[in-house]
């Protein structure tokens, strides 16, 4: 068991600190799974499911609407930054430390309300799952949608990944690609007996260079597209001329397209190479025009953007969930090795989901 034990009643902030202390880089989630799940057992009006180091916390108040609110309890390994710090930076005091953007206090948030609303405005499921940070294949989300398929329902879904406090709906789909180029081994000092396939590289980044990212209108929010070369790779000495090169490109594209559609665009902008996807993920429509989120943009009151990266919510979207990122921290600061998260960003993401899980208190 847990040797740390949460308080879900106290201060939200303070929480976020709690959950931020317990080490829990992916794969090694055992620890925080337990004190959550410790937390949850003695509150009567939700009923939990365990699978692995995921955590499913339903109420079952026979509700004609239902609400997914999700967050992992995962993070990417530590950099000296833990324990947690409690620290002011420009007059704001914000909790530092491994986690607490990405996404801690968005767990800390979900956690509080979890124990305090008990007659929330729909049913809710709480899901608090494993595995995020790595690849996807071992993502305790997925798990539980393969494993209990029954619980992972809804009308809308919200998942707590960092926005600063704002809502982003949807997401972008991503793909990574392969170009290979071919040439002829020479000896450098002969270079005119070979072909040079790092050159042939040449014209794919003439093509990349030459790309203007579209703007698509998804759901009434406009998504912004990208491309770009993230590794390179080619040549085996030197002195001699490379046979063979390599282009990894990743795209980003909106939630409008499809990966074979997303595929095929890349064939268009590339005809004179053959390409290889190594990795691929449909995004998200944002549903925005759904009347549960429109209810929830009503009730957090805050501004709704497009999400350009690529997060679970495109599994609720494959569901047919209609799913908005929300939570507090800064996704620029997710990951980095000075991670922090403002606490007054804690405290209205905390209003905001109250406010719409329990309008009336």
């Amino acid at each position: 068991m847990a040797s740390m034990k949460l308080n879900l009643l106290g201060d939200v902030a303070e929480l976020t600190r709690q959950l931020v202390d317990i080490e829990s880089v992916s794969g090694n989630e055992a620890e925080i799974a337990d004190a959550i799940e410790q937390a949850l057992k003695p509150l009567s009006h939700l009923s939990l499911t365990r699978d692995g180091n995921a955590i499913v916390a339903k109420t079952s108040l026979g509700r004609s609407q239902q609400v997914v609110i999700a967050g992992h309890i995962d993070t990417v390994p530590v950099a000296g930054n833990l324990p947690s710090k409690l620290m002011s930076f420009e007059r704001e005091q914000v909790i530092w430390g491994r986690g607490s953007v990405d996404m801690k206090a968005g767990v800390a948030v979900m956690l509080k309300l979890a124990a305090e609303i008990t007659e929330p405005a729909f049913d809710v499921v709480w899901v608090f799952y494993d595995q995020e940070e790595i690849e996807a294949s071992k993502n305790g989300l997925g798990r539980l949608v393969r494993n209990h398929p029954e619980l992972i329902k809804g009308n809308f879904a919200i998942l707590c990944e960092p926005t600063a406090a704002t809502i982003e709906g949807g997401c972008n789909g991503t793909m990574r690609i392969e170009i290979e180029l071919s040439g002829i081994k020479a000896h450098s000092a002969r270079p005119w007996m070979g072909s040079n396939a790092i050159h042939k590289i040449g014209g794919v980044l003439n093509i990349l260079n030459a790309y203007v990212p579209e703007e698509i209108k998804v759901d009434g929010l406009v998504f912004r597209e990208s491309l770009n070369a993230v590794m390179v790779s080619g040549g085996i000495a030197t002195n001699v001329i490379p046979d063979q090169a390599t282009v990894t490109l990743n795209y980003r594209f909106a939630p409008s397209r499809s990966v074979e559609d997303a595929t095929e665009y890349l064939r268009t902008l590339f005809p004179d190479n053959l390409f290889t996807v190594v990795d691929s993920a449909a995004g998200a429509k944002p549903g925005m025009n759904s009347p549960e989120a429109q209810a929830f943009v009503a009730a957090v009151n805050a501004p709704v953007n497009p999400k350009y990266g690529w997060t679970d919510v495109a599994r609720f979207s494959e569901m047919g969930i209609p799913a908005v990122n929300y939570g507090p921290g800064d996704p620029n600061k997710a990951h980095a090795d000075d991670e922090n998260v403002p606490a007054s960003q804690i405290y209205a993401c905390e209003a905001g989901l109250r406010n719409f899980l329990a309008p009336n208190h």
